[in-house]
């Protein structure tokens, strides 16, 4: 077999203006969602040149399953002290809780800066240092990667959070447990859906191209279950209209599901059960994460027309 050689590109060849060229290509919908992959994130409500006092950000989005404010800013150029103070005072205008400094090249202060502010920050704020390359491979056109330089230590920063409140109760040390194994597991399998960073909370959302809507892996330990199930916010037309599909909805998925519209409460949610799970016995964790992995998969795939449906 003949393999081809991989060939950087110089990026200034790719894209000869930063911001009518990159950031325009940056905010397109399908790039700005392989960015989001790389930090796994789903980036939406997509802004360019944004003001900030007298000075314009390139681009501001949200996080779908957060809602976070994410701040990204580019220089297709090596890093400097002025886009340093840039994304600080961008990022403190705009209340931004994720900042992404996207780069041709990161000098070795620039990303010991962005990693000593990670590393003194709590989880509620992110920096992100990540290059920007381009490859061909004979003649193809030109092939982006992000290659990420600097990224928070989510573990550490949650570990941090609870040694300053009250500690960690035994329950919160097992979901943290778990969630760290299933994200290992999800890489293992390339990220089927974007990986969360690994909390002590219960649940472990994914999106589906919805802010109305996410789909949540819940952990049921007391009753010795995994929940996975769609959840609908504040709109019980779409879930009426979704219960209308029912008979289609259950054929494609497979099974039947539990459709529980949750009159006392806002949202309502339509989900499957995975028995097994007890966290004094984890023999079986490779098991449920990877049933857990299919079940979203498979509900991301069958649910999304209707959650996007217009009504």
């Amino acid at each position: 077999m003949k393999l081809g050689k991989l060939h950087e590109v110089d990026i200034r060849k790719v894209w000869p203006h930063e911001q009518y060229d990159f950031s325009k290509w940056l905010a397109a919908e399908e790039n700005i969602q392989e960015l989001g992959n790389v930090l796994n994130l789903s980036l939406t409500d997509i802004e360019t040149e944004r003001l900030v006092g007298s000075y314009r950000c390139d681009i501001l989005c949200r996080d779908e399953i957060t809602g976070k404010v994410v701040l990204i800013e580019n220089q297709l150029e090596q890093t400097n002290h002025d886009h340093l103070g840039k994304i600080l005072t961008y990022a403190s205008g705009l209340d931004a809780s994720v900042v992404v400094w996207v780069v041709a090249a990161a000098r070795d202060e620039h990303a010991s800066a962005i990693e000593w502010l990670n590393k003194h920050t709590d989880d509620s704020i992110s920096f992100f240092l990540i290059e920007i390359h381009a490859y061909k491979i004979g003649d193809s056109e030109p092939a982006p990667q992000f290659k990420i330089i600097e990224q928070p230590n989510d573990f550490a920063k949650i570990v941090k959070r609870i040694s300053q409140d009250k500690g960690m109760n035994e329950s919160q040390g097992c979901r943290l447990e778990f969630w760290t194994q299933f994200n290992d597991i999800l890489e293992q399998r390339g990220k089927p859906f974007n990986k969360r960073k690994a909390t002590t909370d219960h649940w472990y959302s994914v999106a589906v191209g919805s802010s109305e809507c996410q789909i949540s892996i819940d952990l049921v330990n007391k009753e010795h279950k995994i929940r996975v199930g769609l959840w609908i916010a504040d709109n019980k037309e779409r879930f009426d209209y979704m219960k209308q599909h029912k008979a289609e909805i259950e054929a494609a998925m497979g099974m039947a599901l539990s459709w529980e519209r949750l009159d006392n409460k806002k949202s309502s949610l339509i989900c499957t059960y995975i028995k097994g799970l007890d966290f004094k016995n984890q023999e079986n964790y490779p098991e449920l994460m990877n049933k857990s992995i299919d079940l979203v998969v498979k509900m991301r795939d069958v649910l999304k027309e209707y959650v996007l449906a217009e009504l």
